[in-house]
């Protein structure tokens, strides 16, 4: 279309106009944020309508359908633990009636306290011997958690199935 003896795709407010349309299409798109997990929303920091800046944490997303708990054993409770050894587990939340399964997939590579920003020094020469703790990994069955919805921070029991190990 001619206006003037000048096409539209070369009008300069015709070009200002898409551009602008097209900045604004972009916006739109960018305003949609995916989650990569299924879960609950937590600690979120961003408010309807405002603008979200790169490697900000926007909020975190607790899983709902893939979840581990790390159990903390004495190291003289470990002498028959082994990856792939089912698990049962009670939850504080619901009482002893409910169980989750779960199978053992790691053990940390130290103590808690080893990996301490400060680890505890015993200058006294007081060389008492102290039972350490070690953390286990358990996944947990998603369809007993799908059944009983758990949150993170929540008490646990756990009981690992020694029985087949050698």
């Amino acid at each position: 279309m001619l206006i003037s003896g000048v096409s539209l795709e070369q009008n300069p407010e015709v070009a200002a106009a898409r551009a602008r349309l097209e900045a604004a299409e972009l916006a739109l798109s960018r305003t949609v944020i995916k989650a990569p997990i299924d879960g609950v929303i937590s600690k979120k920091q961003v408010q309807v309508g405002q603008q979200a800046q790169v490697g900000v944490p926007l909020m975190a997303i607790v899983p709902t359908t893939d979840a581990y708990v790390d159990a903390n054993f004495k190291e003289v409770q470990l002498k028959k633990v082994r990856i792939g050894q089912p698990v049962e587990l009670t939850a504080d939340l619901y009482g002893g009636k409910v169980k989750f399964r779960g199978r053992v997939t790691g053990l940390s590579g130290g103590t808690g306290s080893a990996f301490s920003l400060i680890p505890a020094q015993n200058a006294s020469g007081n060389w008492i011997k102290v039972v350490q703790r070690l953390p286990v990994r358990v996944r947990l069955d998603p369809r007993d958690l799908a059944a009983h919805p758990l949150r993170i921070g929540l008490s646990m029991k756990a009981a690992i199935d020694v029985s087949g190990a050698r």
